[in-house]
């Protein structure tokens, strides 16, 4: 057996006016579970989509097997054994689930004749090695959750039959279930001798199932260490160049009146079942449930993305209606989504666009043109307080790794100065340095009146952040919670009444 199974030698790439990988060296040795990490902008994924065919490298080398390879697309990849699952999942959504499993490599005898019996087959087989139950082969994948779209990816991945297998935030949309569920898969990987590249920022999963460990910053290499001889601190120091003490800000904010009073809101089309809870000036408001709670929903029905049956929205002692997002922002709503990629950015648009988007109508001038200066001015303001890593506001969002990207939708809402801030999910993906940062942000926002409600599957982050937790299950409220007086298996019990 071979030393390393994927040696990557000294590479290094640019983009305009930024240098995203500065002599980059790693080994990867076969059977093992190699864990990357660094702080967003760190390197990361840019070094794995140079590996898989996305980028060009400007220099360096990759040896794969012990043969020298340079792919010039991901299909040239995943034919010599390279797997990728992105973070920001890359599907047709209007076609089934074993179409874009098998898509490029259909049986029969395309496009003149496609065997869906035995892509079927072939799909189910697969499915049954990997225990994956819950997902039906002929459905459409539009239809299923974030989290089942993601189990299908690593499943792609595996009908690849690939040596490597690199995981980008694997976890970020999965419950603790389908966490396990995951890391049962890949050490099935691991024992066939698969060396598996694991990108994420969740400590906890990092320490338990790595073998290796490198830490990148500012597109270089840090070290390489084993896993075995790291703790969470170490992992921290060596990401952000310093010692982070406290992993959440002190909670300074205080409460006050109420704001915002929702009774008995049901839903039309999806499960929400006459929910009814208070949010007050100056509070976070943490939401938490397992997958398919109706978390999401919830926040859905406030900003008028959810159709809703029956229930009343009170702010300020005043009934309002919503029913439409436009409508929702006048009454001083803004939602930051859970999907990054598919409803937050707008991919082909520069930065400045993206965070200007929302609060276009001040940008008018004589109601016949826009002030670009207004919006220059703006998106600097977003890029300097959100600390936006980018060389200009004119690059495109999409070339901004993923922590950033969300820095820019926060940017965005607040131009709008709401009142009452509807976060879904606000750090995945989002390093820990980063996470604080926005953490900081919540909790400044709060103690100058602003109302926030958050939804977050880490109960670690809604109990180091929030003044209350209310808890679903099923489409229906199970219960509040103090966060100071609660546990975490509390929530979970909660959360599973009606799972």
């Amino acid at each position: 057996m071979k030393d390393n199974l994927l040696k990557i030698i000294r590479v290094s790439k640019s983009f305009p006016g930024v240098k995203a990988l500065d002599n980059v060296s790693l080994d990867v040795r076969p059977g093992t579970i190699h864990s990357l990490m660094g702080e967003n902008g760190a390197g990361k994924s840019t070094l794995m989509k140079c590996l898989f065919g996305i980028y060009s490298v400007d220099s360096g080398e990759f040896i794969l097997d012990g043969r020298k390879v340079l792919f010039a697309n991901p299909k040239q990849a995943m034919e010599n054994g390279v797997s990728m699952v992105h973070q920001e999942l890359n599907q047709v959504h209007t076609r089934s689930v074993m179409e874009n499993i098998w898509l490029g490599r259909f049986p029969g005898l395309p496009p003149l004749y496609v065997n869906h019996k035995k892509m079927y087959d072939n799909t189910k087989a697969l499915f049954d090695e990997l225990e994956i139950s819950h997902v039906d082969p002929k459905a459409a994948i539009q239809t299923l959750s974030v989290s089942s779209r993601q189990m299908v990816e690593i499943a792609k991945a595996v009908s690849h039959d690939s040596k490597i297998i690199v995981l980008d935030e694997p976890t970020s949309s999965l419950t603790k279930i389908e966490v396990e569920h995951l890391f049962r898969i890949i050490n099935n990987l691991k024992a066939r001798g698969c060396g598996i590249i694991y990108i994420s920022h969740r400590m906890s999963e990092i320490l338990r199932i790595s073998d290796d460990v490198s830490v990148m910053r500012d597109g270089k290499m840090v070290d390489t260490l084993p896993a075995a001889s790291l703790t969470t601190d170490k992992i921290i120091t060596m990401m952000v160049g310093r010692e982070l003490s406290n992993v959440f800000p002190p909670k300074d904010n205080a409460p006050g009146e109420t704001v915002l009073k929702v009774e008995g809101m049901t839903a039309q089309h999806v499960k929400l079942s006459d929910v009814s809870f208070e949010l007050r000036k100056g509070e976070i408001l943490g939401v938490a449930g397992l997958v398919g709670a109706g978390r999401t929903e919830l926040l859905g029905g406030l900003f008028g993305l959810t159709t809703l049956k029956s229930g009343k929205i009170f702010k300020n002692g005043r009934e309002i209606r919503t029913g439409k997002p436009a409508r929702a922002m006048r009454h001083g709503f803004a939602m930051l989504t859970e999907e990054r990629r598919a409803t937050g950015i707008f991919g082909v648009l520069s930065v400045r666009e993206n965070v200007t988007a929302a609060n276009i109508k001040n940008y008018k001038r004589l109601r016949l043109c826009i002030s670009a200066k207004k919006m220059s001015d703006d998106a600097e303001w977003a890029i300097g307080a959100f600390r936006i890593k980018t060389h200009s506001q004119h690059v495109l969002i999409r070339t901004l790794s993923g922590g950033n990207q969300q820095k820019a939708i926060f940017g965005r809402w607040m131009l709008t100065k709401p009142d009452v801030l509807l976060l879904d999910e606000p750090t995945r993906g989002i390093d820990v340095g980063a996470k604080y940062e926005i953490y900081q942000l919540m909790i400044d926002l709060a103690k100058q009146g602003k109302s926030i409600i958050m939804v977050s599957s880490e109960l670690e982050e809604l109990l180091g952040v929030c003044d209350r937790i209310l808890v679903m299950s099923g489409g229906r409220k199970t219960g509040e919670v103090d966060p100071r007086a609660t546990t975490q298996e509390e929530i979970m019990t909660l959360a599973a009444k009606y799972a």
